[in-house]
């Protein structure tokens, strides 16, 4: 059945991207097109250098497009002002492998961070948002804890609730799992997968934890700045 511009969250098409000026200007994306189906988990992988976390970022609004088209949620973040891109971050949750929690601020306090550039409702109903997210993630007796008393593993289980507590749109993750035990990794992804299917979060992931591909439903493959494989393991 074919699909309809509806069904997709982003759409990239002829997209290329360059680092650098003059003789030393280098192309680290080459004319990438791909679609990604609301409500799917999708993984880039690919070797160091490969262009994936400067894909990501592309398509997450966190690096100004230089030539090609990205719609995301149906705007086109070609030439799109500043307003319409703060509009659109509103709609997105970002986890990368650097947790950037603030060491003064408890768990919960961090978490509830996530929710400082939406209009939401009263501080009880965010508070109680911030505690169901962390206790989701296993660390129901850490949520007045500051992050020196976190373990690795554990801060950036508070940064993932930080970045799931609004309910985005989509989820932008950039090795989510690289600071995780093998459980914790998947209980992550398996929590990023059932977002898709209870209310559409489109997630994308940038990893090279083979642990967890048989959870995605589309992978790939990207070298030296271009797709070489695009495949659907379900």
């Amino acid at each position: 059945m074919a699909q309809h511009t509806a069904d997709f969250a982003i759409e990239v098409e002829k997209l290329n991207h360059w680092f650098g000026e003059g003789s030393a200007r280098k192309q680290a994306i080459w004319d990438v097109n791909l679609n990604i189906v609301r409500g799917s988990l999708t993984i880039l992988m690919g070797p160091s250098g490969s262009g994936k976390t400067t894909l990501l970022t592309l398509m997450g609004c966190l690096r100004d497009l230089q030539e090609g088209s990205v719609k995301l949620l149906g705007a086109e973040l070609l030439g799109a002002g500043d307003r319409q891109m703060e509009a659109l971050r509103r709609q997105l949750g970002f986890i990368f492998q650097a947790h950037n929690l603030h060491e003064s601020l408890t768990a919960t306090q961090n978490v509830l961070m996530g929710l400082q550039v939406h209009r939401t409702s009263a501080q009880v109903q965010q508070l109680k948002a911030a505690h169901h997210a962390l206790t989701v993630l296993g660390l129901e007796d850490r949520i007045d804890y500051l992050p020196s008393n976190l373990s690795g593993g554990q801060k950036q289980r508070v940064a993932i609730a930080r970045a799931l507590v609004s309910n985005p749109e989509v989820v932008f993750a950039d090795e989510p799992t690289a600071a995780l035990d093998k459980e914790s990794g998947r209980t992550v992804v398996e929590m990023l997968k059932a977002l898709g299917k209870q209310r559409g979060t489109t997630t994308v992931m940038v990893t090279h934890d083979n642990r967890i591909l048989e959870l995605a439903d589309r992978i790939i493959t990207l070298e030296d700045g271009r797709v070489v494989d695009d495949t659907n393991p379900a």
